[in-house]
C-alpha cells in the first residue's frame, strides 16, 4: 500500500465516528412527532379568554416557546379559569397546560393612579361592588344561572370578579346587562 492510501484510510476511520455522532441528532428530529404550534394554542387561549396577554383577565405572559407539546389532531379544551389560572388540555395527545391569568389588580398596579395604587371607584357603573347578579354560564343548547356578587364595580363590556353562594372563591365574569354576568370560557 502506498503512504498516501494509508493516510486517506486513517483520516477516514477517524472522521467516521465523528461524521455518525453529528447525524444521529437530524435523525432523531425527523423521529419526533409533529408539535403542537405554540402561536395557534395562545390564540385559542386569548380569544376563549377575550382578553389579550397582560391585560385584567388574559394570559399574564405568552406561553413558553421553549416547550415542545404533541401536535392536538381533535378540538383543544380551554377550561373556565380557576385559581387564577386556565387549564389547557389535549386528552387525545394526554397533556395539559396552566396559563396564569393578569389580574385586575396586577395590571392595574403597574400603571401610575393617583390613589396610592387603588383604581379609583366608577362614578356611573353600570354593577357597582356588592350588587346581587345573575352568573350566567351558556353554551349552544344550554343555559345555567346562578346568584352571586359582584366583588368590584365594571360597565357592560367590562370584565369582574364575582362570588357565587354556590361556589366558594371568586369567579371571573364578563358584564353582559345591567345585574346580569357571563361567566368567562362559556362563549
Amino acid at each position: 500500500m502506498t503512504r498516501s492510501s494509508d493516510m486517506i484510510r486513517i483520516a477516514f476511520m477517524t472522521l467516521a465516528p465523528v461524521l455518525a455522532l453529528s447525524a444521529t441528532p437530524l435523525l432523531a428530529q425527523r423521529a419526533l412527532p409533529p408539535a403542537q404550534d405554540l402561536d395557534q394554542l395562545e390564540q385559542i387561549v386569548v380569544t376563549t379568554l377575550g382578553a389579550d396577554i397582560g391585560q385584567p383577565g388574559g394570559p399574564m405572559a405568552p406561553i413558553d416557546r421553549r416547550m415542545r407539546l404533541a401536535a392536538c389532531p381533535i378540538g383543544i379544551q380551554v377550561d373556565p379559569p380557576t385559581l387564577g389560572a386556565v387549564t389547557v388540555r389535549c386528552t387525545t395527545a394526554g397533556w395539559r397546560l396552566r396559563v396564569p391569568l393578569a389580574r385586575v389588580d396586577m395590571v392595574s398596579a403597574n400603571r401610575a393612579q393617583p390613589n396610592g395604587g387603588r383604581p379609583a371607584p366608577m362614578a356611573r357603573a353600570d354593577i357597582r361592588k356588592g350588587d346581587p347578579v345573575q352568573l350566567i354560564a351558556q353554551g349552544q343548547s344550554y343555559s345555567i344561572s346562578v346568584d352571586a356578587m359582584a366583588m368590584e364595580d365594571a360597565n357592560i363590556g367590562g370584565r369582574i370578579r364575582v362570588s357565587a353562594a354556590s361556589k366558594p372563591g371568586t369567579l371571573f365574569a364578563e358584564v353582559i346587562d345591567m345585574g346580569r354576568v357571563r361567566l368567562i370560557g362559556f362563549k
